[in-house]
């Protein structure tokens, strides 16, 4: 239980050499502490109350795309055109690029020589069939072949097709894998094409987490590198394991207006379990040095102070206080303003 006793908060004491770091930034601030002559100058502020916020399960996830897909050559040749290159935006149905099939193409003729002439053996057969001078199973060797020929044709004609790619879905080319002039082969992979609007991060979790998993239903997903959180669109829980780790994934589907987010990119979920009752700050109003955090606090004359405060786990763009600040007090949003308000004040007030 944590007990407040006016400004006089029941915290640990730094150590020396964390003191020794803070004076000289810091030393102002506390000499002033409370001073009228410390006036506010449109200091944004909030004032601070217990309130409830979302217990939440953080977890290490990576950045997929839902719709996507990697484009392998079907035919031989060399690329002789290409029209796109990673990072551009494609429609379902464009031109990529084309590839010299002529060996197709005179496959694909060869192939249709050798149906025409198995056609027109089979019919010749046939008509000696009729007439009983070849056996039944010399016509249906002859209706065999001509199948054959004809599949082998068809085959070949969409060979040639293929030498011409477009894209199987609208989206954005997150790779090229082959250059302009090299040679192309079937399986071959030649790009990777991604829908934007349809990403997902998938984290995973150990076993021993799994119950309370599969009660949760909201969660938000921050992405480090962007100073971005988001709300999850839905959370599922995949029903397997994975035999070596012993983990399960979890697939967190984000809101298509999600900008600068790419496949493979770091988050973090945070899988809401509950509800509590807790003080907090923005952790934007912190001021760090070390081990240390403190914050600027306004009185109601205006009068600036500098507090130092024991903080708890990152709530989102809130961090929880634990202790330091009275319910009802005002805490300031930009500390560095603060800081210049401090520093302005007469030479004499000091």
């Amino acid at each position: 239980m944590l007990i407040f006793m006016n400004r006089n908060i029941p915290i640990l004491k730094p150590p020396v050499s964390l003191i020794a770091r803070w004076l000289p930034l810091f030393s102002v601030g506390m000499l002033l502490a409370a001073s009228p002559l410390v006036q506010a100058q449109s200091l944004p502020t909030i004032i601070v109350q217990p309130h409830p916020v979302d217990l939440t399960l953080p977890a290490e996830a990576v950045v997929e795309a839902v719709k996507q897909a990697t484009l392998a050559a079907q035919v031989s040749g060399r690329v002789t055109e290409m029209r796109v290159d990673a990072g551009q935006a494609v429609k379902k149905g464009d031109l990529l690029m084309r590839i010299d099939a002529r060996e197709a193409v005179e496959g694909a003729a060869g192939a249709s020589a050798q149906s025409i002439n198995a056609k027109a053996n089979y019919e010749r057969l046939k008509n000696l069939r009729q007439q009983n001078f070849i056996s039944a199973a010399a016509l249906d060797k002859a209706r065999a072949d001509f199948e054959a020929a004809q599949a082998t044709s068809a085959q070949a004609g969409v060979g040639v097709a293929h030498a011409t790619v477009t894209a199987p879905i609208s989206g954005i080319v997150a790779q090229r894998l082959i250059e302009l002039g090299e040679m192309a082969a079937p399986g071959k992979s030649l790009l990777t094409i991604y829908d934007p609007d349809g990403l997902r991060v998938t984290a995973s979790i150990p076993q021993y987490k799994l119950p309370q998993m599969r009660a949760v239903k909201q969660a938000r997903v921050e992405f480090p590198e962007l100073g971005k959180w988001v709300d999850a669109r839905a959370v599922i829980l995949l029903p397997t394991a994975d035999a070596a780790t012993h983990v399960s994934q979890v697939r967190v589907t984000l809101p298509a207006e999600t900008v600068d987010v790419i496949p493979g990119m770091f988050a973090r979920v945070h899988f809401v379990i509950g509800r509590a009752v807790k003080m907090t700050v923005p952790q934007a109003a912190v001021l760090r040095r070390g081990e240390v955090a403190a914050v600027y606090v306004q009185n109601a004359q205006g009068a600036l102070s500098l507090r130092q405060l024991r903080l708890g786990e990152a709530l989102g763009n809130e961090i929880e206080v634990l202790a330091g600040l009275n319910a009802g007090e005002q805490v300031v949003l930009d500390p560095i303003k603060a800081g210049i308000a401090l520093k302005s004040v007469p030479e004499r007030a000091k």
